[in-house]
């Protein structure tokens, strides 16, 4: 007793007590509200920043397993709540923590400020307070990704943070080329992979090199149609090399760079035409084939599906259309532009991506889905499923694929009617 509530005195173990206490709920919104009484709502805000305050001040914390706890909080709270206003008021604050994170801390500590340095962006949008945070946190960002003696964890973390940052910001041109080639500089070292003899570019890096090839990937689509035609060029002949890699992540990055790039080559010339295209169509062929036996079942499932898609969009410009829920509304992912850009969020706001969709006005105007569908309480309240009607459909459902692969396994089944 007697200690005013002020967060410094905190030992690890409360930090890391108070961090699973406050934010097990932030993963998922609709844990706030689920049929559960009516609440305060505005006393449940202020209690949320109030711990929010708390966490921003452990960031500066001696220990560095209560930073690494405040900023992992931090960020669960950024994915699944909309804070603009909070953070509007607080952003220099949190963005020299984050600088000083990424500067001075070990490992893990800088591959939760990077994540929170993302988080921070797309709460922010695209705007003149998100240019200042990106002016002071993109030097530093670049310093560790080309920084050879960091840990591979902490570069990769920061190449993902420095492409998806320098998407949600740059309105400057020569900013957006010149991060570019930090990160070209970083996975074209793959393609020599093979041929390097002294072990330098060893598999151990290949986690970097799948990064950066996506941060760039993902910066591509926002190029002017010039700058795209070059990088295609540059490209394009060498990326199929990385489809021989030993690493199934590394081949998917290429394999789906690969589509969209075909993608973005015919929309600026109706008249493209690869010479190489029978050799690559082989290799794609076998990779939406292979029955590699010294391969993990699971991997091998994955890759076909992936391979298949790629295929078709390489040979017949097709594309599996996909439609995303949420609320209310639907989105169709129908080109690799589009599902590039989705993977990309969904990996940084995990489960709070659907909230994020509904409410975040920057992602909104990524995916052209127009200003925010506002929903009054009672509509909300028709729409929902009760946790009863949801278990007894979930039982039906249940009951009825049972039913189904019953059938199908039975050995006494009928199968002369297929010969």
């Amino acid at each position: 007793g007697g200690q005013s509530r002020n967060v410094q005195p905190f030992s690890d173990e409360d930090a890391s007590i108070e961090t699973m206490s406050h934010c097990s709920g932030f993963s998922d919104p609709a844990s706030f509200t689920e049929d559960g009484p009516e609440v305060d709502e505005e006393a449940t805000q202020e209690d949320l920043e109030y711990k929010l305050k708390g966490f921003i001040d452990l960031t500066l914390d001696k220990s560095a397993k209560t930073r690494q706890a405040a900023l992992e909080s931090l960020k669960s709270a950024f994915s699944s709540k909309i804070l603009y206003e909070f953070i509007m008021e607080r952003r220099m604050t949190l963005t020299d923590s984050i600088e000083r994170c990424i500067k001075k801390g070990k490992s893990d500590e800088q591959c939760a400020a990077a994540g929170l340095a993302c988080l921070l962006c797309v709460q922010m949008g695209s705007g003149i307070e998100s240019e200042e945070i990106f002016k002071t946190l993109g030097p530093v960002l670049k310093k560790i990704v080309c920084d050879g003696t960091a840990s591979i964890q902490a570069r990769q973390a920061c190449a993902t943070c420095l492409g998806i940052c320098c998407f949600i910001v740059t309105d400057d041109i020569t900013e957006l080329y010149s991060t570019m080639e930090c990160l070209e500089n970083i996975f074209t070292k793959a393609y020599q992979r093979d041929r390097d003899t002294n072990g330098v570019s060893s598999t151990h890096n290949t986690v970097l090199h799948i990064s950066a090839l996506l941060a760039w990937t993902l910066l591509l689509t926002i190029c002017p149609v010039n700058e795209v035609k070059k990088k295609i060029e540059m490209h394009l002949h060498k990326l199929p090399s990385l489809l021989s890699c030993d690493d199934l992540n590394m081949r998917i990055a290429a394999g789906e760079t690969l589509a969209l790039l075909f993608e973005l080559a015919r929309e600026t010339d109706a008249d493209f035409f690869y010479e190489d295209m029978e050799l690559l169509t082989e290799k794609l062929r076998a990779l939406a084939t292979d029955g590699n036996k010294h391969r993990a079942k699971v991997d091998k499932r994955k890759q076909r599906s992936v391979f298949r898609d790629v295929l078709r969009a390489v040979e017949e410009r097709d594309f599996p259309t996909e439609m995303v829920k949420f609320g209310p509304e639907r989105m169709y992912i129908d080109c690799w532009v589009k599902k590039q850009t989705y993977d990309t969020f969904k990996e940084i706001l995990g489960s709070g991506m659907q909230y994020h969709l509904q409410s975040n006005d920057f992602l909104r105007n990524v995916f052209e889905l127009g200003p925010p569908v506002m929903l009054d309480a009672a509509t909300l309240k028709t729409m929902k499923i009760s946790r009863f009607e949801r278990h007894l459909y979930n039982s039906a459902a249940f009951k009825a694929r049972t039913k189904a692969r019953s059938k199908c396994r039975d050995k006494r089944a009928d199968v002369g009617e297929f010969f």
